[in-house]
């Protein structure tokens, strides 16, 4: 998947998922680590990247 893919799939998520989003991404990496399906893991760790990305720094 090329970056502007994962940005735009991050985005879909967001809206669909909202605060867990990041936790959903992280979920189905998990699971296809789990599974052995590597590709589909990098793609999903890619995904919850660009969405700590957006939802950007914490604030203390």
């Amino acid at each position: 998947m090329q970056a502007i893919e994962i940005q735009e799939h991050a985005r879909k998520m967001l809206s669909a998922h909202g605060d867990r989003a990041v936790v959903e991404a992280a979920h189905k990496a998990k699971s296809y680590e789990e599974s052995g399906n590597a590709d589909e893991a990098a793609t999903w760790r890619r995904i919850e990247k660009a969405l700590l990305q957006m939802r950007g720094p914490r604030a203390s």
